[in-house]
């Protein structure tokens, strides 16, 4: 090979061990975190709902309501499409006949069919826990099938997004549990 390919070829190695050389001179332990403000294109997501309890659908909604103000702020949301498909036990809350006992479910739907988000809920999840398509509130659409309606989506490009939902551990709770740290 040519003396000028190995002369590229040793400038660009440079340029890569070098550009990234000061990234690793200033890391360590007390070095923060950098915010990257990042700026997101039109997004298409299918969140897949399948929760054990039927209250969980209010946090399931919160974590999605956060995903659009970040698309509202840092994104295309008007372009966006996010589509929930629920077939776990929170679907009970989105059943007409439960508002007494789930009254902030409504108005958190209605926000979120607002900003333009789709709610289908799994027809085969329903039928097994005796409800009907049409005893479910009308900003939802009753589906064939959860499984089918995700894989749908999915072939039309929707990123899938499985939430995992745990109790958010505060600083202080984490204090508590370890005095020895210091925040």
């Amino acid at each position: 090979m040519s003396k000028m390919f190995w002369r590229g070829a040793a400038l660009l190695g440079g340029v890569m061990v070098f550009g990234t050389l000061p990234a690793l001179v200033h890391a360590d332990p007390t070095t923060p975190s950098k915010f990257e403000a990042t700026k997101y294109p039109p997004q298409k997501a299918v969140y897949h709902f399948n929760f054990a309890e039927p209250a969980q659908w209010q946090e399931g909604a919160r974590r999605v309501a956060n995903h659009l103000k970040t698309l509202e702020k840092n994104g295309d949301l008007a372009r966006s499409r996010i589509v929930v498909v629920v077939n776990g036990n929170e679907l009970h809350a989105l059943a007409r006949a439960n508002r007494a006992v789930f009254p902030e479910v409504y108005p958190a739907l209605e926000a979120l069919t607002r900003q333009g988000v789709a709610v289908r809920i799994c027809g085969n999840a329903a039928n097994r826990r005796g409800y009907k398509p049409e005893e479910f509130y009308d900003l939802t659409t009753v589906v064939p099938a959860a499984v089918t309606e995700l894989a749908r989506l999915q072939e039309e490009g929707y990123a899938y997004l499985h939430l995992e939902l745990a109790d958010p551990l505060t600083r202080e709770q984490l204090k508590a549990r370890h005095p020895e740290l210091e925040m």
